[in-house]
């Protein structure tokens, strides 16, 4: 310890959590930290992490990933940091605080911010083997473990956010996992019956099992003392060898106790409206272990982060106080949006209600209004976009309809005009930090930031959970459109919305006809035209990314679709440079058996085809005329190829090496997950071709750092890189995630894509994407990995509804006389070929004749051409 003077006054923390970092934060905002020693008694054997996010570390995150303390900022602040040697004395008297290790630390002022911990039942046996609180990384770890080489299954006591996020986490770590709740329904404090069936449904779609209204009776163990059972109190057992605890928490408040500070009733450290304690002005309490001066215990990082600033704005002498906190939160559990705001259950009495419920899609949303037309609070279960938004009007008459914030977009009239920009300044965007709306536009006018990474520096705002950060988006484009720069976001000259927007509104409404979207929400001036070129491919490759789930035809070529398509998307072919087309079936990560290389190579013989062994490890055949190719392609389907969609913006293929099957480095089987991957994403049609690759070792002899999505075999699991372009702008992949499991890299693959599919621009590659993107790399690892949006749970739905529902288009195509009939040169004139399409020899085999013409051909004399 290094020697400090005696004048020096002394602040001592006890406890290095989340809120402990921002008392140390605002500390050295009021340059507090260069006239104090401030000195940090922290219990854990790590500094503070985001305890909001633990339950990422089983996404990919790692605990150093977690941590929200900065190594510079301590050691630029002076700040002396013990970890792992928590406080367990105090003497008030001799005001001195002694450590597990036997230090002693003087104070003058004493912070304690010691947390809560997890109440677990007085049930037998709840101390036995198998059994965990989910509370600490440590406990994640001990968790991880035993599921890893003890347990098949494992159950859950309590059904709250803790509870149902350690489910979850069991079910990742590929347990069987039940949920126990004693109340009626999930989560009782911040949904009602209503959003409770609906988050019930959900998440039993997702596998688990729910008992509520059911408590725990007794843990049931075998002779060695190991956890093989639960009894119920309904008289049931449930079998399962791991228990979690996760029936609520209580305030840590025993070391105050012990010196004899003033506790509540039901625990909490009692403190006035500047946090210090009632029962000695040298101490202060803040975060979970504090009874604030309303009488309330806070379970929440929010008002944890009002009390740190309140506590060190004091002991500064500036006038600050904590009089009470908004508990308005949103939750992200197993990936559905949660949400609950204001008055949520209408306890104030004279009040109406507005409900939209959809149990089909899992979707419950009420709004609690005043007879005066005030929004008093609300529930939102499925789908809480609207949060920021809703939470913000909180208290006031909102400028539009009550039900049109809640219905789907579109079917609410007037919702389209409320926005953020129609709130007042003194709106709250981010809860998590106390950020005014007025505020983040100070930071794009005065403070000239541009972007949302730039006003996230600048405010904090976006910091915390991230559920602000798509309103932060739309306010700074507000501000920048309201400071001159004009921010035209239109897809084109048809729509004045994104394609983003306009993925959304199609989703959303399930509209699934070009024509519709256009004279539903295209400009004025488009609404009943036949679109542009632009806008046209946009909105097709939207209807048939979302097929499945809107109730779209999955044809590309059926009906109206069939007229939105890209050139190459016609005919299901490439259209080449003399008017012939090229045929690529699928070789899924490059394997094939000779059986199927002799049916490509009678195929390429038969037809008179140009072969040529492509980069992405499959053979493509040049040469076919337009009504050659239902011909061809009946022969590629008998022989068991399908369409490697060569043609469409889509999944290419997933190159890869041989992997540990035969090369002496592999340290993974390659082969094996690059045909798993092309398998599961085949078809999947996207904002611009994908193309992938997994490299079985370091060594990256499939060069996945330059693709799309590259996967690289680590001797933990698999490496996940994403946004890389070995095109016209090459660009290396970054590393998103490392050491996965096949389980966990197919499930950040599908959210990945996804939410590439959901935000990108028409035409966009993932590597301009990605750099594009606020936040770029980083929030696309918050959004799919930490699932900062709590949308990952709809994006990997999305995905499984493609799998499900993948057909071969040209198995559907030969099989059907209808749409065989489009495959001919001229409508007037089938059985005439075209003439221009000519071929010269060259090196055995053939080229285009007219070396010079350009894409398309021309028209026969006096017919229609196709």
């Amino acid at each position: 310890m290094s020697a400090t003077p005696e004048a020096t006054p002394t602040i001592v923390l006890v406890g290095h959590g989340m809120v402990g970092q921002r008392f140390l934060e605002a500390l050295a905002e009021r340059g507090l930290t260069a006239t104090h020693r401030v000195v940090v008694l922290c219990e854990e054997p790590r500094p503070a992490y985001d305890r909001v996010a633990l339950t990422s570390y089983f996404s990919g995150r790692t605990p150093e990933e977690l941590s929200v303390t900065d190594p510079e900022f301590i050691t630029t602040h002076g700040i002396e940091l013990y970890v792992g040697d928590p406080a367990v004395t105090v003497d008030r008297v001799a005001r001195e605080v002694t450590a597990r290790s036997g230090r002693v630390f003087g104070y003058d002022t004493l912070v304690l911010a010691t947390g809560s911990y997890p109440f677990v039942p007085p049930v037998p046996n709840k101390d036995a083997e198998g059994c965990f609180v989910y509370r600490t990384i440590e406990d994640l770890l001990a968790i991880e473990e035993y599921a890893r080489t003890r347990a098949t299954t494992g159950a859950v006591v309590g059904g709250g956010l803790l509870g149902l996020e350690a489910a979850g986490a069991l079910k990742g770590l590929g347990l069987t996992a039940h949920i126990v709740e004693f109340a009626p329904r999930l989560m009782p404090v911040q949904v009602d019956e209503g959003g409770g069936a609906a988050l019930l449904r959900t998440i039993e779609g997702m596998g688990l099992s729910v008992h509520t209204g059911v408590g725990t009776q007794e843990i049931v163990v075998d002779a060695s003392g190991a956890v093989t059972g639960m009894k119920l109190s309904d008289g049931s057992e449930l079998a399962t060898d791991l228990v979690v605890f996760s029936a609520g928490v209580r305030p840590r408040d025993q070391l105050a106790r012990d010196c004899g500070l003033t506790v509540g009733e039901r625990g909490g450290i009692a403190v006035d409206e500047q946090c210090r304690t009632v029962a000695d002005p040298h101490v202060f309490a803040i975060g979970e272990c504090a009874l604030a001066a309303d009488g309330r215990v806070y379970g929440l990082v929010a008002p944890g982060y009002d009390q740190a600033e309140t506590a060190a704005a004091t002991i500064a002498a500036d006038e600050a106080s904590f009089t009470g906190a908004d508990l308005s939160t949103k939750l992200k559990l197993l990936g559905v949006d949660v949400a609950s705001f204001g008055d949520a259950h209408g306890t104030t009495g004279d009040c109406l209600d507005v409900v939209y419920s959809d149990s089909r899609a899992g979707l419950y949303k009420k709004l609690v209004i005043g007879r005066d037309g005030t929004l008093l609070g609300g529930i939102l279960v499925g789908d809480a976009e609207a949060y920021g938004t809703l939470r913000a009007l909180t208290g006031s008459v909102p400028p539009v309809a009550p039900e049109s914030l809640v219905l789907p977009a579109g079917a609410g009239a007037g919702a389209e005009g409320l926005g953020p920009a129609a709130l007042p300044d003194d709106a709250i965007i981010c809860s998590c930090n106390n950020v005014r709306k007025g505020t983040i536009r100070e930071a794009v006018s005065e403070h000239r930031c541009t972007t949302v990474p730039e006003v996230k520096k600048c405010t904090k705002a976006g910091t915390t959970c991230g559920s602000c950060v798509k309103v932060l988006g739309q306010l700074v484009a507000a501000e920048l459109e309201a400071s001159g720069v004009e921010v035209d976001k239109g897809l084109c000259g048809c729509f004045s919305q994104t394609r983003e927007e306009l993925y959304e509104i199609v989703l959303a409404l399930r509209i699934t006809t070009y024509q519709d979207l256009l004279d539903r929400y295209g400009r004025e001036e488009a609404r009943g035209t036949d679109g542009c070129e632009v806008c046209k491919p946009a909105v097709g490759s939207i209807i048939a990314s979302l097929a499945p789930v809107i109730g779209a035809s999955g044809y590309v070529l059926d009906g109206e679709q069939a007229a939105l398509q890209d050139s190459n998307d016609h005919f299901l072919a490439n259209l080449q440079k003399n008017g012939s087309y090229s045929v690529v079936p699928r070789i899924p990560g490059g394997e094939i058996t000779p059986e199927k290389l002799i049916v490509i190579g009678e195929i390429a013989r038969d037809f008179g085809l140009y072969t040529k062994i492509t980069g992405g490890q499959r053979i493509d055949l040049f040469g076919a005329r337009v009504e050659q190719l239902p011909l061809i392609w009946t022969r590629l389907v008998d022989a068991g190829f399908e369409s490697g969609h060569a043609y469409g913006k889509a999944l290419r293929t997933v190159k890869s090496c041989v992997g540990s099957t035969w090369c002496r480095y592999g340290v993974q089987d390659s082969v094996r997950m690059a045909i798993d991957l092309e398998l599961r994403y085949r078809g999947l049609r996207s904002p611009h071709k994908l193309k992938s690759a997994v490299s079985g070792c370091a060594r990256e002899c499939a060069e996945a750092q330059s693709k799309d999505f590259g996967v690289i075999a680590t001797a933990g699991g698999w490496n996940l890189y994403v946004g890389g372009n070995g095109g016209a702008t090459p660009r290396h992949a970054d590393l998103l995630a490392q050491d996965l499991s096949d389980t966990e890299l197919v499930r950040l693959i599908d959210r990945f894509l996804m939410f590439y599919i959901r935000t990108a621009d028409r035409l966009e590659r993932t590597s301009a994407w990605l750099e594009r993107l606020p936040g770029g790399l980083d929030h696309v690892r918050e959004v799919v990995v930490e699932d900062s949006l709590g949308i990952c749970a709809e994006l990997e739905s999305l995905m499984a509804a493609h799998v499900a529902h993948y057909r071969d288009e040209w198995a559907e195509t030969i099989n059907d006389p209808e749409k065989l009939a489009r495959f001919v040169s001229f409508v007037n004139a089938p059985d005439t070929p075209d003439p221009v399409v000519g071929f010269v020899p060259e090196r055995d085999q053939i080229k285009p004749d007219l070396p010079l013409l350009a894409i398309g051909h021309r028209p026969l004399e006096g017919s229609a051409q196709r």
